[in-house]
């Protein structure tokens, strides 16, 4: 069974196999998250995303979609780049933020992970609202979870830069 739980912390210190970074689809690093990551894990990091653009991502890595790297000078192991949507009260792109949790756990669970730790996926400049963000995310990773196999994943950590953002996630892990 897997243990879902959410702390307060920096994602880029955390210590399991793997750390999905909420990238953009350029995946040549970013603003908050994804800049931290590219930061704190060094140039080999973006070495491999530079490889991924030129061989299978040519257009960028589609919303919604998952793909790891090394980790770099990171605790990890690898980083699961994968790329959330952008919120908009026109369209419903709940399925897209659903998918982006549902592939990073398949990969994680694909590489061996025994450990992975998310951001709160589009909940920052991506604009959507915490409480949903947060209800999406852990919904989704109850469902892999439950449903999938996840080979040695034994444990799913939301790393969450702010007390709002913790908040949202134990609220959703408590529903």
């Amino acid at each position: 069974m897997i243990r879902i739980e959410a702390v307060r912390g920096d994602i880029t210190r955390e210590r399991v196999d793997a750390i999905v970074n909420a990238a953009n689809n350029s995946l040549l690093g970013g603003g908050g998250v994804d800049g931290a990551i590219h930061r704190a894990g060094g140039p080999r990091i973006l070495e491999e995303c530079r490889l991924l653009r030129s061989t299978r991502y040519p257009d960028g890595l589609p919303t919604g979609e998952a793909v790891a790297t090394t980790a770099g000078r990171l605790q990890a192991r690898w980083v699961i780049h994968t790329v959330g949507p952008v919120y908009t009260r026109d369209a419903d792109r709940s399925g897209l933020l659903a998918s982006a949790y549902r592939r990073s756990i398949r990969l994680a669970a694909e590489l061996g992970a025994r450990s992975v730790a998310f951001p709160a996926i589009s909940a920052g400049v991506y604009g959507w609202p915490m409480d949903d963000a947060a209800r999406i995310a852990v919904t989704t990773v109850r469902e892999v979870a439950e449903k999938e196999p996840v080979g040695t994943l034994e444990l799913v950590r939301f790393v969450l830069f702010g007390p709002a953002a913790l908040t949202a996630f134990e609220e959703a892990l408590a529903g």
